[in-house]
């Protein structure tokens, strides 16, 4: 039976693969890439295709590609199905490095001794010299590319290749290596099998994520102005939030939600209110503060629920475009982002239209 297809730790090698896809918040899609004599061994399903693949490596990683060619696909990673213990880190990294670079890949440098056998083939070679392993790296999966790149340079390319990088650097595109990982194991032979299997047993059994979750409280009262800044938005009003910046009470209660999460402090231990340069700046400043410090520390922001408290103006109207604007600063699916709004009753501070609160809570799952 092909490697992909049997069993591992109570699954199929294919399906602890696409599973590591599927719990990433940075893939949308997942395309399988068959034999057509397999096709009915995987189904499709919300957010995973399946294609029949070519006569070569090169081939079938085309169709796949081919088949994304009329969407607004960007960014694309190419993983062989044999490598069912990629972990998440090495996803995420890969797609960080997008943001930079058009291609890279993880590899891993080579460490030990490199010999040259003879080429006689007895029951054991003989050593004949040694080679350099300055530079070498053992190459793995996902390969990570912009996607009209690598399509355009599988396109232009004939017969087939050992990878996807090979596929690039005939194309001219410049690959990065990226961090790889030793547990990022090619599925080959028996013993890979009982490497693989043990790796993931101990993944299920003795890795506990490291979640963590904050929460953020801020209130701005009203002062003249004919307009209010609320989680980016700018909303007419017949008074506007007063505060040392833009006064934008959501994103506020959002930022420090994130550095509550982190344990370092709020918004004022990093932009105290007491520095100048502040004066009127926007708020979105600090959100993306907050951001990039989750992201050095290997965190990623999984979900975000933030509460307006008012009585006016009216948030309902403008809670999408509230959602698509954090969306974009944070770089969150808005499927992730919950904006919403209540009132206090007409009780308090809130209900007698002095000023606006905000509540939020936030989760982190280091990557």
């Amino acid at each position: 039976m092909p490697k992909q297809w049997r069993t591992l730790a109570g699954r199929r090698v294919i399906d602890w693969t696409i599973a590591a896809f599927e719990a990433s918040p940075h893939v949308g899609q997942i395309v399988v890439v068959l034999h057509a004599d397999d096709l009915d061994r995987l189904a499709p399903r919300e957010g995973l295709s399946v294609v029949t693949g070519g006569a070569t490596r090169a081939a079938s990683v085309r169709a796949g590609l081919e088949t994304l060619a009329d969407t607004d696909t960007q960014l694309v990673l190419i993983h062989d199905a044999a490598r069912a213990c990629v972990p998440d880190i090495t996803i995420t990294d890969m797609t960080r490095m997008l943001e930079k670079y058009v291609a890279v890949a993880p590899g891993l440098p080579v460490t030990d001794a490199l010999w040259k056998g003879g080429e006689e083939k007895p029951a054991f070679h003989m050593v004949i010299g040694t080679q350099d392993r300055t530079g070498l790296y053992r190459a793995q999966t996902p390969q990570a590319f912009r996607f009209p790149e690598i399509l355009a340079a599988h396109r232009a390319y004939a017969g087939d290749a050992a990878d996807d990088v090979e596929v690039a650097r005939a194309a001219g595109i410049d690959v990065r290596i990226g961090p790889g990982h030793e547990d990022n194991i090619k599925i080959t032979t028996a013993r890979d099998f009982t490497r693989a299997e043990r790796i993931l047993k101990d993944r299920m059994t003795t890795s506990i994520p490291d979640i963590r979750t904050g929460n953020g409280f801020d209130v701005h009262r009203f002062g003249p102005g004919d307009h209010v800044t609320l989680c980016g938005i700018d909303i007419p009003h017949g008074r506007g939030l007063q505060g040392h910046s833009d006064a934008d009470v959501g994103l506020h209660t959002v930022t420090d939600a994130i550095y509550g999460a982190l344990a370092a402090g709020d918004i004022g231990r990093h932009f105290p209110p007491t520095d100048p340069q502040w004066k009127g700046a926007a708020s979105r400043i600090f959100l993306e503060h907050a951001v990039g410090l989750a992201r050095d520390q290997g965190f990623m922001i999984t979900h975000i629920d933030c509460t307006l408290i008012c009585e006016a103006p009216k948030i309902g109207p403008h809670a999408p475009g509230m959602t698509a604007k954090m969306a974009e600063i944070t770089g969150l699916d808005p499927t992730r982002i919950s904006i919403k709004a209540t009132t206090s009753e007409r009780l308090g501070f809130t209900g007698r239209e002095e000023g606006i609160a905000a509540l939020a809570t936030v989760t982190l799952v280091r990557a």
